[in-house]
């Protein structure tokens, strides 16, 4: 230190006097900072700040010491204590600041400790869950500057940061100024994303020796005076007279102020003065006036000058007031006065009224527009412009511009261009001209506001609260809102995006977040769902100045269908939470239920079927809205629950999945799903099934002990979706489905599509984690051959070298569990999956540099002289390709890191020459090689047919001969049949399902499910394929189906699973069905009139061992205390072609007699007592049970005019018919033999209560 500087402080140390050693080091502080970051400030031209109390006509030593003594002063005047100096703080320059202080703060020089303690527990009450910015006991002193675009800047010798200021003055621009209250938010911290960060003045700032001319932002110059100013009235008139070179100066209040726009690189904005109700727009686009911006506010008075006349040619060439080099802005402007000197900014507290000031004011039905207009189905609104002042309660996501207010009411922002300051949790806002909507979007609050380009929004009060920056759902959801503003698309879509991207971000699975851009994808999609691409360019300048106003937010849509994403592990759980608790254990019996013995009930009870749509419009769902699935297509896991099904797998959890897809043969028909291509793709399900199979073991003794938990011994269920690839959606395609794509575009002359979806939809977009930026081009040209190849670069195709074949399946045995031998390492003594398949090798093995995968076949592929054949084997891992090998499709094995044909050739039988082997040779497939599925292969004309097992019908198979039977059909009934000796643990080892066709004939099929992993798609509706399965005779000489070890079961369409029903039984007349003895087990419908009953017995039985049973069980060695009525009738019908016996039993009895319900339950009270009664109306030598009154009221029941009427039944025909039999008659003294053809026997299973006549 120099003598000419210690002489300066020593100086400044006169003029303040310091009481102790300590204040003295302190000021010396205080007079170097001085010294190194304002002073400097002083030099070269004299700035505005720079008056001739300080400088004198010129800077010198003198200056330092007169402004430190000048911020000394001010500081002590900003103290409650002003004896003292404030030694406890520190002066901090704005490099430091940006430098060192790394977390959010406040500082405030007059606060006690008390008074702090107080502030802080009022942001913890106000916000719960945060706490409030740390305090500092800093002091900051610098200029206040304009920046670029606008801002704010506060500026010492060490550099500039950006400053907010609440309620800004053009008074302080250029002047120095100390700030005794202030946030400082760092470019970290939670809505900065600007290095450097922020400094949040709160009040105003203390000008430090402030000049006498204070009123003018702008020096003066050339130009008309504020005391020439017109009204906007009078100016409004100049517009259309435009003069040359005039200027003129107009005052008025202002009403709206547009936010900062930059078009072609020109960065401006505008704001309506008003006066009673006329309006004028100003344009203000000098950068040197941008910061005015921050100036005006809507209800303050102004006057601007020097304006001019300008053709806004954006604005269909109307005329606009615009502002010059030399206009000057004049805030708080009186007409009848010179300008109001304003040297005092509001308070945070001192803010204006506003039209709505709390959420409660919105937040009701009421508050809805009432306007509503109805376009294509769809509700269409008129939303509401009001003024709304809140406090910001949640960040939603700020890329995205959306907030809370008040707890209740939604903010968006991204119509607007984005804030400069982004807002902060705690923020208190006014917002003026913004658009009320009512329920715009069912995932976000009913009451929302949202931004247009004639909003304002102004932050009257800086958050309090502090921590840690809340996380970004998307790595880019900025991309929301460029999307938005590329694509101009309506609130409604915008707000379902913006929640569907924030669910994703948490669900999807990881790798797929690494490489996409979920923003993009979630664009991508709701593009999809609501079919629609946006609406055109925006209108700035008609959307900020038009009378009347109109711009996308002022019509919404109102959808209350628009389909709902959720989570695989919600699905699951929502399914498994309510398997049980949303049935009733009697609602699973069939009609006549409490009727059923106790092994009866139990059986009926093994298993049952849920299925829930994912549309609420077409059937049951645990949804009012229509249901979305976001995952990856994956082939079964070894810890896959179905080891028969694909699994879609998120982030969250997997679920199994039956698949189906369109056949290509038949039109508009199902086959299983065979093309690999669809392993790996991202997709959305659109479409599906909800199945929740569940599996009880009970011991329930009759139908009254329903309600009783005791007797259910072990339940479980099982969950998995049903879906046809048709309701797919690919957001991301594989490598492999991008070549079928292409493909399938090259086949259709150019046009890429795959079930509605353009190559351009296919092509990944957005992987910004990549630094890629994928074009989307229309397909057939080189652009889009490019990006595939980009795709396929990036998903994995590297150089890799490999050997190949292509296979055509001709036989797929079914997947089991079998003894390997060794590598016990699973649970079972070494039992591991195993199934083969027979294929025929089309050609040679081929080699290859990368991996081939489903690409074009090449003529080397098909080369082969002779067809041979080979049994592949699949056991451990490699089973997981059961689902997707289908007879007569066509693959491509692929082993990779080898260049070794031999890994592909099957190790035959050795034999010697001149014997010809029939063994086929066996290649055993590794866990690592791939299956290519070949959707449309290049073969020789004699490798077009596939060597497939003939597919039957089940008519066909009911008249065949042959053992071994491979047929399809529809699934009417299924019933499990439940060992009670296995392990509670697992699913029933048995199960019973009836296959019927078209021709309404029905056939028996035994699964025994001892040795494999439980199938899913065994439901009724849903069309089976089976395929080896042993044919069978029963003893009464029924035909009927079992499972063998080889057997495999696939499922071939999906059906309405959740009310399937037999096929229209055909209509048979009693003749013809009685002479044909051929068909067997056939269901028909009869009509015929009732000629009179052969037999009737109702009887109380035990529901154990079944006997009578009166007060007890007649048996004397059964104990049962419980009994169900059971009944049963035979009669005689004839249709003019012939007589029939027909059964009824059960539920049926009591609509044939013609009783009613309380009839019916008089009837079971009186036969208490005996336990039982049988009644031949017609029999001659049959005795009926003892005379009483109860067997002649069913006597004269079986002979009324009631009972013998026509009837409609649907039969079954019994396999046991008895052949034609030799009887005698007589005749007087002769007798007569002749050949007699027994009555046709049938069971009644249903009456048409429609025919009755």
């Amino acid at each position: 230190m120099d003598s000419v500087e210690m002489d300066s402080v020593q100086l400044f140390l006169d003029q303040i006097r310091p009481r102790s050693d300590a204040e003295v080091s302190w000021l010396k502080d205080v007079f170097s900072y001085v010294t190194k970051q304002l002073c400097p400030l002083l030099t070269g031209p004299a700035p505005r700040f720079a008056d001739e109390t300080l400088t004198g006509g010129g800077v010198c030593s003198d200056v330092c010491v007169s402004l430190s003594v000048c911020v000394v002063k001010t500081l002590q005047q900003n103290m409650t204590v002003t004896h003292t100096l404030p030694v406890s703080y520190r002066l901090v320059s704005v490099s430091e600041l940006v430098s060192w202080q790394h977390l959010a703060c406040v500082s405030h020089l007059s606060w006690s400790t008390n008074q702090h303690q107080a502030w802080a527990r009022e942001v913890e009450v106000s916000l719960p869950g945060s706490k409030a910015l740390p305090r500092v006991n800093l002091l900051l002193i610098g200029c206040l500057r304009e920046g670029q675009g606008g801002e704010w800047r506060l500026m010492d010798s060490s550099g500039s940061v950006r400053c907010e200021v609440l309620a800004p003055s053009p008074q302080w621009i250029d002047h120095l100024i100390f700030l005794p209250h202030w946030n400082y938010i760092p470019h970290n911290a939670s809505g900065q994303d600007e290095a450097g960060g922020s400094v949040e003045l709160i009040g105003s700032p203390v000008l430090l020796c402030s000049g006498p001319d204070q009123g003018l932002a702008v020096g003066a110059g050339a130009g008309v005076g504020p005391c020439r100013a017109v009204g906007v009235r009078e100016a409004a008139g100049l517009l259309n007279d435009r003069v040359r070179g005039q200027r003129v100066s107009v005052c008025g209040q202002v009403g709206s102020v547009f936010p900062l726009l930059v078009v072609s690189g020109t960065t401006f904005f505008c704001f309506m003065l008003t006066e009673d109700k006329h309006t004028l727009p100003v344009l203000v686009k000098d950068s040197s006036r941008l910061w005015w911006s921050q100036c005006v506010c809507v209800g303050q008075s102004v006057c601007v000058t020097a304006l001019r006349v300008c053709v806004l040619r954006g604005w269909r060439g109307n005329n606009i007031l615009c502002v010059t080099d030399y206009s000057e802005i004049h805030t708080n402007y009186t007409p009848t006065h010179t300008p109001v000197v304003d040297t005092h900014a509001e308070s945070q507290s001192d803010t204006t009224p506003m039209t709505t000031s709390h959420a409660d004011d919105v937040d009701c039905e009421e508050a809805e527009p009432e306007r509503e207009v109805v376009q294509s189905g769809v509700r269409m609104k008129e939303s509401r412009v009001i003024s709304y002042q809140g406090t910001v309660t949640e960040v939603v996501s700020e890329g995205a511009g959306l907030y809370m207010i008040d707890r209740k009411v939604g903010l968006c922002l991204a119509y607007q261009p984005s804030l400069r300051r982004r807002l902060r949790a705690g923020d208190c806002v006014q917002l003026h001209h913004v658009h009320f909507l009512y329920r715009p979007c069912l995932d976000f609050p009913p009451s929302m506001l949202c931004t247009c380009l004639r909003s304002s929004l102004r932050v009257t009060s800086f958050s309090r609260a502090g921590g840690a920056p809340t996380g970004s759902t998307c790595p880019s959801d900025g991309a929301l809102t460029r999307l938005l503003l590329e694509k101009n698309t309506g609130v409604s879509e915008y707000l379902w995006t913006c929640h569907l991207s924030s669910q994703l971000s948490h669900s999807l699975v990881s790798s797929v977040v690494e490489q996409q851009c979920v923003c993009v994808l979630s664009w991508k999609l709701m593009e999809f769902v609501w079919r629609r691409r946006g609406r055109g360019r925006r209108d700035i300048y008609s959307e900020m100045l038009d009378e009347p106003h109109t711009c996308p937010l002022t019509q919404y849509r109102v959808e209350p269908a628009v389909p709902q994403y959720i989570s695989v592990s919600e699905l699951r759980w929502s399914l498994q939470s309510s398997c049980w608790s949303s049935v009733s254990l009697r609602s699973l019996l069939p009609p006549g239920g409490s009727g059923l013995t106790r092994s009866d009930i139990n059986t009926a009870l093994a298993w049952s079927c849920r299925t829930l749509t994912s549309d609420p419009q077409t059937g049951e769902s645990f949804s009012r809205r229509p249901l979305l699935l976001v995952g990856v297509l994956e082939l079964p896991s070894p810890t896959s629950e179905h080891k028969h099904a694909l699994q879609l797998r998120d982030g969250t959890a997997a679920v199994a999945c039956v698949v189906t897809e369109t056949s290509e043969e038949e039109e508009g028909g199902q086959r299983a799903a065979f093309n690999t291509a669809w392993i790996g793709c991202l997709v959305c399900v659109h479409q599906f099934t909800m199945v929740t199979e569940r599996f009880l073991q009970s011991d329930f003794p009759s139908y009254t002990h329903l309600d009783q938990d005791q007797f259910i011994t072990h339940k479980h269920c099982r969950v998995y979706l049903q879906f046809s690839l048709d309701h797919l959606y690919i957001l991301s395609p594989s490598v492999a489905m991008v070549t079928h794509l292409r493909q399938r575009g090259e086949e259709s002359g150019g046009d890429v599509t795959d079930r509605k979806q353009t190559a351009e939809e296919e092509e990944m977009e957005g992987s910004q984690t990549a630094g890629r930026k994928r074009r989307r081009k229309q397909p057939g040209s080189s652009h889009f051959a490019s990006s595939v190849a980009m795709t396929m670069c990036s998903m994995g195709g590297a150089s890799r070298p490999c050997v190949s074949v292509v296979l055509r399946v001709e036989q797929k045995e079914g997947v089991a569990w079998r003894n390997a031998g060794e590598g016990l390492e699973e649970d079972g003594a070494g039992l591991v999956l195993h199934f083969s398949v027979r294929a025929a090798v089309i050609g040679p093995v081929v080699s290859w540099g990368r991996d081939p995968k489903n690409g074009p076949m090449i003529d080397k592929e098909t080369e082969g002289e002779k067809e041979e054949k080979v049994v592949l084997v699949f056991s451990g891992v490699s089973t997981r390709w059961f689902p997707l090998l289908q007879s007569g499709c066509f693959y491509r094995l692929v082993a990779a890191d080898t260049q070794d044909p031999s890994v592909l050739i099957g190790c035959g039988v050795s034999g010697r020459s001149g014997v010809e082997l029939y063994t086929d040779s066996t290649l055993q497939v590794r866990s690592d090689w791939r299956f290519h599925s070949l959707t449309h292969p290049l073969l020789l004309h004699t490798c077009r047919q596939a060597l497939s097992p003939t597919v039957l019908s089940v008519s066909e198979v009911l008249d065949s001969s042959s053992e071994l039977v491979c047929f399809q059909g529809v699934v009417s009934d299924r019933i499990s049949l439940n060992d009670r000796t296995t392990d509670s643990g697992h699913a029933p080892k048995g199960v019973r399902l009836t296959i019927s066709d078209q021709s309404g004939r029905s056939l028996q099929v035994y699964l025994d499910l001892s040795h494999t992993p439980y199938p899913p798609g065994l439901l009724p509706g849903n069309t089976l394929l089976l395929s080896a399965f042993y044919r069978k005779l029963s003893r009464s000489g029924g035909v009927y189906c079992s499972h063998l070890p080889v057997s495999s079961v696939t499922v071939m369409s999906l059906g309405d699973t959740s009310s399937a029903r037999l096929p229209p039984a055909p209509m048979m007349h009693l003749g013809l069905w009685a002479l044909n003895r051929k068909q067997r087990g056939t269901v028909a419908e009869v009509r015929g009139h009732v000629v009179c009953f052969l037999f009737v017995q109702l009887q109380w039985s035990c529901s154990l061992c079944g006997r009578v049973y009166t007060q007890s069980c007649s048996s004397s060695q059964c104990r049962s205390t419980s009994s169900v009525f059971q009944s049963k009738a035979k009669l005689v019908i004839d249709d003019g072609t012939g007589e029939a016996h027909v059964w009824f039993s059960g539920a049926l009895v009591r609509p044939l007699l013609g009783l009613a319900d309380s009839q019916w339950e008089g009837l079971q009270r009186a036969l208490r007592v005996k336990g039982h009664i049988r009644v031949y109306p017609r029999g001659q030598s049959l005795v009926c049970d003892a005379d009483n009154a109860l067997l002649h009221f069913l006597l004269c029941v079986c002979s009324s005019d009631v009972v013998c009427h026509p009837l409609s039944l649907t039969c079954r025909k019994h396999n046991n018919q008895r052949p034609e039999e030799m009887r005698r008659f007589s005749r007087g003294d002769r007798d007569f033999m002749t050949r007699t053809t027994p009555p046709l026997q049938l069971t009644c299973l249903h009456i048409n209560p429609d025919c009755y006549t």
